[in-house]
């Protein structure tokens, strides 16, 4: 029998044509939740977050092809939807707080959910073997994604004075951190002195900032879908080791650039607690956040090898 396409994998991987659940439709729902405090917590990408989830390679497919499946497809890419809606209000409204005081001690849990996921994500970029060209490709995208991280973090921000323009580049930035997985535009918005302003205009709902940000991301994301959808259709291997080193030069240099900073005498004194504290703190949410994403992505694996079981079972009773 045939060995399967790159592109026949990708379509078996998350089937929206399958009968859905009361169970899966919640959690592409707390999935959506993540992805969407992801696309604008500090240092983390809604796109690697997408990837980690396997929702990344079905939304391209999707948005790149928006006639094939339309209606089936919506119904499944609701609850993910929602859930990044919600991710992004309950970020600015709730969240906000803690994230202010303890922002390097939850984003350790973000890096978690991000290492305890990376030995499924690095088993599906060789799913079609690997070449030296591919460890070439994450060698040079995990170095350059940390030193744009690393030197953006070492530089002052430079203060952008908002309008409705502005929002609706600041929206297509996030939706190219969903398209390109690794990119962090939060880590940008804070340089261009917008971050702290666009998190009030979206707690606050401001229509004048929530619209254009809302039709920056939907634009960005229509557009490059196709490019991106072409990409890993023409290159898987190539494109999954490119967002593996992304994904590992990004998590490096959080560390840096936000955890260690938060260490310091002022970072200290801002957050109230001790040295011993504070690094306890950050530690035991790493381990909460790797443990917690390593076991999901174990059940993960074991749902999509069932599904593939099947597919392969009902294409050879067809045959």
């Amino acid at each position: 029998m045939a060995e399967p396409t790159p592109q026949q994998d990708l379509d078996v991987e998350t089937d929206v044509t399958r009968p859905d659940s009361v169970g899966s439709w919640f959690a592409r729902l707390l999935k959506g939740i993540a992805v969407g405090v992801g696309a604008i917590l500090p240092g983390l990408s809604g796109g690697v977050l997408a990837v980690i989830f396997k929702l990344y390679d079905p939304l391209i497919r999707f948005l790149a092809n928006l006639r094939r499946n339309f209606v089936k497809n919506v119904l499944f890419f609701i609850p993910v939807g929602i859930g990044v809606g919600a991710g992004i209000v309950l970020f600015s409204v709730v969240v906000e707080a803690a994230f202010g005081r303890y922002a390097a001690q939850f984003i350790c849990l973000f890096i978690g959910f991000v290492i305890g996921t990376f030995p499924s994500l690095f088993r599906q970029a060789g799913k079609h073997g690997r070449r030296t060209l591919d460890w070439v490709i994450m060698g040079i995208a995990a170095v350059a994604i940390f030193a744009l991280m690393y030197l953006g973090g070492e530089s002052t921000w430079l203060a952008v004075e908002p309008s409705i323009p502005v929002w609706f580049g600041s929206g297509a930035l996030i939706g190219l951190g969903l398209i390109v997985p690794g990119l962090s535009p939060s880590n940008f918005l804070i340089y261009f002195g917008l971050y702290d302003k666009m998190a009030t205009g979206i707690k606050n709902f401001d229509m004048g900032v929530v619209i254009p940000l809302a039709l920056g991301l939907i634009v960005c994301v229509l557009l490059l879908a196709k490019v991106a959808e072409w990409a890993f259709r023409k290159y898987h291997s190539q494109m999954y080791h490119l967002i593996l080193g992304m994904v590992i030069g990004s998590s490096v240099a959080i560390f840096p650039t936000v955890v260690f900073p938060a260490f310091s005498e002022a970072g200290l004194a801002a957050s109230g607690l001790s040295l011993g504290g504070a690094v306890g703190f950050a530690v035991a949410l790493l381990v909460v956040g790797t443990v917690a994403s390593f076991l999901f992505s174990r059940v993960e694996d074991r749902v999509s090898d069932q599904r593939d079981a099947l597919d392969a079972a009902a294409k050879e009773s067809k045959g």
